[in-house]
């Protein structure tokens, strides 16, 4: 497996990132419970990353950091103009990753898992992403939890990565 993050890295330093992780942070500035934002983002890519690697898969750590990093990139979009995040970060993902370099193979891969995030969708690494996505948050410590609308099915009580 390809280790180098040079495209991810190019992501997280361009000035287009960076405005659209302010723009999370701005409209989650006074929110309670999980926020969008770089933790998150990061904690989605490295359960990813090591469930890959116990099943044993050859999915690049270039390509499950990229989705991480971008899968709620757009989530001020659905605050601001009601487009589903889902959405909102498949379409400022696309000009982002071809700025990266990323082939067309890996950008097909990429969005397709951005889209299918908060649905089980169709495919291995569609599942991990999933499933990355709600063990990286930690109900089990937050003070809102009994406020949260998420069905109990899928809070995270116990840390597994």
């Amino acid at each position: 497996m390809d280790n180098n993050l040079y495209k991810v890295n190019k992501i997280l330093n361009s000035e287009k990132y960076k405005e659209y992780l302010k723009k999370n942070n701005e409209c989650e500035m006074d929110r309670e419970f999980c926020k969008h934002d770089i933790d998150h983002f990061l904690d989605v890519a490295r359960i990813a990353y090591i469930i890959c690697l116990e099943k044993g898969l050859n999915y690049s750590k270039e390509v499950i950091y990229a989705i991480a990093i971008l899968h709620d990139i757009g989530r001020w979009m659905e605050y601001e103009k009601g487009i589903p995040h889902e959405e909102a970060s498949e379409i400022l993902a696309k000009e982002l990753l071809r700025e990266a370099g990323f082939s067309e193979y890996e950008e097909n891969l990429i969005l397709q898992a951005i889209l299918s995030h908060r649905k089980h969708g169709e495919g291995e690494l569609n599942f991990i992403i999933y499933k990355s996505d709600k063990l990286s948050r930690k109900c089990f410590a937050c003070g809102a939890e009994q406020k949260c609308n998420w069905n109990k099915d899928k809070k995270n009580f116990n840390i597994l990565y």
